[in-house]
């Protein structure tokens, strides 16, 4: 019976008892996901922790191959490189799972093996779901990594493609430590010098395959180059809202564009050289040029290339834009600090004005300023802010209150840290608002307002007291806010200045980079003519000795052949006497086998004919039974269709629409609430 468990069905394999997974975007339905070559199915552990869980993988009928046992125990040594867990795998065997198999017949030689939490880069990129800058340094490190310790061991994937990129670094279940940020699946196309050549070679996934790959399919130490290359400047390009936002739909490039000048080329080179530098986007620019993919970088050179990046120097970025962030808000409180100060009596009005002086001034110095490297301040801070993003105030102000304890007192980040401090103990701790009770403070009564300065002007004798009191404290505050402002665009106007300078810097740099690659390029270039003219004419003259000695050869077999062709013309007469009576049996017999093969010829099309009724009629069958609301009846005729389908499915793919009801029926079996086309 056709294998198509329901969730939490139980099921055992090995001596161990699993229950199957429920999809979390469908439930009451199996957590399955369909491939190439099969559907993998999740099993959990009923006795262990959820990261435990099992990924059972269902082939169909064209790749159960008996073979499959000796790849996954050669495979099985490769489990605990870093991304390949997967290779840990049970296959099932009729001597060690008959039971099962007799019970369910599809999982002969189906493979039992870890599942991998997370989601796929291709979900990533389907979603256009945009990365931190220190998330997508993380991913591609993470997949150079495993792909330069594949090659020192000479492996290769094979198929590298967004699908089979899963990222744990995004899983919302807890991983033991030391778990990888990128874990690698669908391996049984890998590439090993101790395995044997697989039956049927993949030409690679669209939107990664390169279009100068040899289309006899992909199965070399090298295989990985290209592909792994695309993946990377894409998981680079990801913090680049205008690369995502350019993103064809499943992968970044649509395949017709692989190896062309395109917009999208451009704009992702352009994006790498801007935020990660001139040697990744070469990288990249020599993968996109090569001719064939032993050409292409190794994954050894992305990962010192980026592991050349300073990842402080990102963090440092990221906290500039935190703290840019905590300024603005500790520049408002500063405004409201003033304004209360205003409203102070005559008093100490003097006072009030020196320390609103003061604080704008102590902010600007702090402002231009570089803060101090301190590592676990940084951290710290980040660490914070996250949480206040995510609305743990709480947990967020004891952060902050930590890294207030490490900074030096009158810092600029002990001003940021004290305003966000303050900021989130209002938050938690509000006062109540002075308007929806009614009351107005003393200082902002009119009637006490009237009062006072009846009092200033009884104890003055005159009201030119208050009035130069508040003419003065109005010309304090209006030469504080043009000096304010002329300070303001005085640091502007060097900042201004400073980034104008930097960046004709930066330019001039890139242009002597550029020139003296151009230089490094064509002196190259004249050392490769050079040598490639000097073995030229090595070929040349041993061209000419090997013309030499095959004259020589040839004068010498003439001789013999004339010394032996007298006594041949003896032996020819009685011979051809035999051959004529061989030949005419051969002609005889070869008659006989083309009308023989002509007869077969007609059978097997007579037999294709009617298979091609059958596979319409089961089609047929099938989406009436749908329609009618008889699921089990239609995947019954869906199989059918599918067992007589893959007997010839070569010849069959060409004929009408054959190939277009198969691609429904596949999609049927696989996801039972797919609505089969009328065809």
């Amino acid at each position: 019976m056709t294998f198509q468990p329901n969730p939490g069905e139980r099921i055992r394999i090995n001596g161990k008892a699993y229950t199957v997974g429920q999809h979390p975007a469908a439930p009451g339905l199996a957590y399955a996901q369909a491939g190439r070559q099969g559907i993998v199915y999740q099993l959990i552990p009923v006795e262990g922790s959820p990261h435990e869980a099992k990924a059972l993988k269902v082939f169909f009928p064209k790749f159960r191959i008996p073979a499959m046992v000796y790849q996954s125990e050669m495979m099985e040594i490769y489990s605990e490189s870093p991304g390949l867990q997967v290779c840990k795998r049970d296959v099932l065997t009729p001597e060690r799972n008959g039971d099962i198999i007799a019970e369910h017949p599809d999982l002969l030689y189906a493979v039992l093996m870890p599942w991998v939490h997370g989601v796929t880069w291709f979900d990533m990129i389907a979603d256009q779901r945009q990365l931190k800058r220190t998330d997508s340094l993380s991913l591609a490190k993470a997949l150079a990594g495993i792909g330069s310790g594949m090659e020192q061991r000479g492996l290769a994937h094979c198929d590298l493609s967004a699908p089979n990129v899963m990222l744990p670094f995004f899983s919302e279940v807890d991983l033991p430590e030391k778990s990888s940020a990128v874990e690698l699946v669908d391996v049984e196309q890998m590439y090993s010098p101790k395995m044997d050549r697989p039956d049927v070679l993949l030409t690679g996934s669209p939107g990664y395959a390169a279009h100068r790959t040899v289309q006899s399919g992909l199965w070399s130490p090298y295989s990985d180059r290209f592909a792994g290359a695309i993946i990377l400047a894409e998981m680079l390009g990801w913090c680049d809202p205008q690369v995502v936002g350019k993103a064809w739909g499943e992968s970044y490039f649509d395949q017709p564009e692989m190896q062309n000048p395109c917009e999208r080329y451009f704009v992702l080179k352009k994006s790498l050289e801007h935020h990660w530098g001139s040697r990744i986007a070469d990288l990249f620019g020599r993968a996109w040029e090569s001719q064939d993919v032993s050409s292409c970088p190794t994954f050894g050179e992305w990962l010192v290339t980026l592991s050349s990046i300073n990842e402080e120097q990102l963090l440092q970025r990221e906290i500039e834009v935190a703290a840019a962030a905590v300024k603005g808000e500790s520049e408002d409180e500063d405004l409201g600090a003033d304004m209360l100060a205003l409203q102070t009596d005559a008093s100490e009005a003097a006072k009030a004005a020196a320390d609103a002086k003061e604080k704008p001034a102590a902010t600007d110095t702090g402002s231009g300023t570089k803060g101090q490297d301190n590592g676990v301040v940084n951290r710290l801070f980040l660490q914070a802010r996250e949480m206040e993003q995510k609305g743990d105030v709480k947990g967020a102000l004891e952060v902050y209150r930590s890294a207030h304890h490490f900074v030096p007192a009158g810092s600029p980040m002990q001003v940021e840290l004290e305003a966000a401090i303050r900021g989130l103990e209002d938050e938690l701790n509000p006062k109540p608002q002075e308007v929806e009770t009614g009351k107005i403070p003393l200082y902002r009564n009119r009637k006490w307002m009237a009062i006072g300065i009846a009092a200033l002007i009884l104890i003055g004798g005159s009201g030119i007291t208050v009035n130069q009191i508040l003419a003065d404290r109005s010309e304090s505050r209006q030469k504080e806010a043009l000096a304010s402002e002329a300070l303001a665009k005085q640091q502007e106007e060097a900042k201004l200045a400073e980034l104008l300078k930097s960046e004709q810097d930066k330019q001039k740099q890139a242009e002597e980079e550029r020139k003296r690659k151009q230089d490094e390029e064509a002196a190259k270039l004249a050392k490769q003519k050079a040598e490639k003219q000097k073995l030229q004419e090595q070929y040349d003259k041993q061209a000419k000795y090997e013309a030499y000695l095959a004259q020589q050869k040839l004068s010498q077999q003439a001789k013999e052949e004339e010394k032996k062709r007298l006594q041949e013309q003896y032996d020819k007469q009685a011979k051809y006497e035999a051959y004529q009576k061989q030949l005419k049996q051969q002609q005889a017999k070869e008659e006989a086998a083309r009308k023989a093969a002509a007869a077969k010829a007609k059978a097997l099309q007579q037999k294709r004919s009617q298979q091609v009724v059958q596979l319409i009629a089961y089609y047929n069958q099938a989406y009436n039974a749908q329609k009618g609301g008889n699921t089990s009846k239609a995947r019954e005729y869906a199989t059918s269709f599918a067992r007589l389908y893959e007997q010839d499915a070569a010849y069959f793919k060409s004929v009408g629409k054959t190939s277009t009801r198969a691609n429904g029926i596949y999609k049927f079996l696989a996801n039972a609430g797919y609505q089969l086309p009328n065809v």
